[in-house]
């Protein structure tokens, strides 16, 4: 049974069992595969600097999508256009920062997976810089999961909410929204533990 994420001192821990670690990392490792860069970061910095911006050492561009390839409408939630009314504006601002982007946000996926495989008696346990990554890793599982059930407006998640009643227990749609409610619930334990005061150990 998981136990929210409380502040111990300078940690910050949660209780989750073996499932809820499973089934979260599994999401967590979706997101990353969908999010992975054109270029993997190599701990040179200037070089990842460069290709963040489209650019390869080479002389080359990055590979971008061609016209006719589709785009997972999924990615327009996890890397937002730059300006919703000018499409070349758009384009252009994607293509000098998304691959930044997407280096940023596969880095805190990676943080968050490995404190899930480091986890000891299911205690995870995470420094302040690893609750933040941690944070953001769930904001972009949630994301991800909310564009599958199709929730981009209050009025969505109320019809998504009242169709429940109608489903049977072993629909997968269930299941799903079963895990943006933890998804949520544990995002907002973390993010209120580093926003608190030090709590009592435990």
């Amino acid at each position: 049974m998981a136990r929210a994420f409380v502040r111990d001192g300078s940690r910050y821990v949660a209780v989750l069992d073996d499932s809820e670690r499973t089934v979260l990392a599994g999401l967590m490792e979706q997101t990353r595969v969908l999010l992975a860069p054109e270029v993997e970061p190599t701990g040179d910095e200037w070089g990842d600097l460069v290709a963040s911006l489209g650019v390869s050492l080479g002389g080359g561009r990055v590979a971008e999508a061609g016209p006719g390839e589709a785009r997972d409408p999924a990615l327009d939630r996890l890397l937002p256009a730059g300006h919703r009314g000018d499409d070349a504006i758009a384009a252009e601002f994607r293509r000098l920062t998304e691959e930044g982007l997407r280096q940023r946000k596969s880095g805190n996926l990676d943080v968050a997976l490995a404190r899930l495989r480091a986890t000891r008696r299911g205690r995870v346990v995470l420094d302040h810089r690893e609750a933040a990554a941690f944070v953001m890793a769930l904001t972009d599982v949630r994301l991800l999961l909310g564009e599958r059930l199709g929730l981009r407006t209050e009025e969505d998640a109320d019809a998504l909410y009242e169709s429940l009643d109608d489903l049977d227990d072993d629909e997968p749609t269930g299941y799903a929204v079963a895990w943006y409610d933890f998804l949520t619930w544990l995002q907002e334990t973390l993010t209120v533990a580093l926003m608190g005061e030090p709590g009592p150990r435990v």
